[in-house]
């Protein structure tokens, strides 16, 4: 795949097909987006699971320059057919009715190449198992995999039983007040696998402040007044199910049972508004994944993150 830098500008433009055409993303097109990645939802796994917030949370990533950072592929319809954005990671997703055209292989082509060319040492994708062609042509461009996400699932036919908390801990719902220390309980909590520590800001566009956050759905663990443990949830629209998106318990106060007890906390606030299943989402380097097995979730689907060094 080759590539056109034009007039000396930054902006690098895929080769496509004869019909397609490419233009950086604008604040219009979140709405597109999304239906765009819900139908490769829907495709690969039956329902759609990603919300308009994490689309606009995702192109508000700290540094990403949406002129240079993203692409968007439409046809001669002025059909959005596929789109990508690059940022340390990329994402890459082609409408399943454009697939087998060579759009695929000219985005990710294109977001190696903004990454070289914006000094980046690597590029990171995670592509879900089941889909066999993302991963097939991630492998033959040379990426490795070097770690699982699992997607979890909690059936809830009846409403969960939640025990009591051990001795010294309370727990309530997430009240308005509550986001700067969540922030700083989530963040030291992944401080021990995630590569960078995300600011209030970014952190919160993809938590308390995306429209889907659900705070009575969300639980909070205190000991001595101190916030401890949190599960932060989301309600998010044109799904069945509810969905966990942070799961964290202070250090000194790990192995006492508070993940597993805010857990039921919130499939019970799920359960009470309707959802009759729970999903979360974790990551290999968590470390975590027994702790929701033995809460009696199972893994639903999985993925793989794929590295190349550059």
């Amino acid at each position: 795949m080759t590539f056109q830098d034009q007039a000396g500008l930054p902006d690098l433009v895929p080769l496509l097909p004869p019909g397609y055409r490419a233009r950086p993303v604008t604040a219009e097109d979140t709405g597109d987006i999304h239906r765009l990645v819900a139908a490769c939802e829907r495709e690969l796994f039956g329902r759609a699971r990603t919300d308009l917030g994490r689309i606009a949370a995702d192109l508000a990533r700290p540094g990403l320059i949406a002129e240079s950072d993203t692409k968007l592929i439409h046809d001669r319809r002025g059909q959005l057919v596929a789109r990508a954005w690059v940022n340390r990671r990329c994402e890459v997703d082609v409408h399943p009715e454009q697939r087998g055209r060579g759009l695929g292989g000219a985005l990710l082509a294109w977001a190696e190449a903004r990454a070289r060319q914006a000094g980046g040492a690597r590029i990171v994708q995670t592509v879900p198992d089941a889909d066999t062609d993302a991963v097939a042509l991630l492998r033959s461009r040379a990426y490795e995999p070097t770690a699982t996400e699992w997607l979890l699932e909690f059936p809830m036919p009846e409403e969960p039983v939640v025990p009591e908390p051990p001795a010294g801990i309370t727990v309530r719902s997430f009240r308005a007040g509550d986001e700067h220390d969540a922030h700083q309980l989530v963040e030291d909590a992944f401080d021990e696998w995630q590569q960078r520590r995300k600011s209030y800001q970014e952190w919160a566009r993809h938590t308390v402040e995306r429209p889907a956050f659900a705070p009575a759905m969300s639980a909070l663990a205190f000991a001595d007044g101190q916030l401890v443990g949190a599960v932060l949830s989301l309600n998010l629209p044109d799904t069945d199910d509810g969905w966990i998106e942070q799961v964290a318990v202070r250090r000194d106060h790990r192995n006492r049972g508070i993940a597993r007890l805010l857990l039921l906390h919130a499939f019970r606030a799920h359960h009470q508004h309707g959802r009759r299943t729970c999903t979360l989402g974790t990551h290999s380097d968590t470390g975590a994944l027994n702790l929701y097995l033995r809460a009696g979730m199972t893994v639903r689907h999985s993925s793989t993150v794929f590295r190349k060094d550059l």
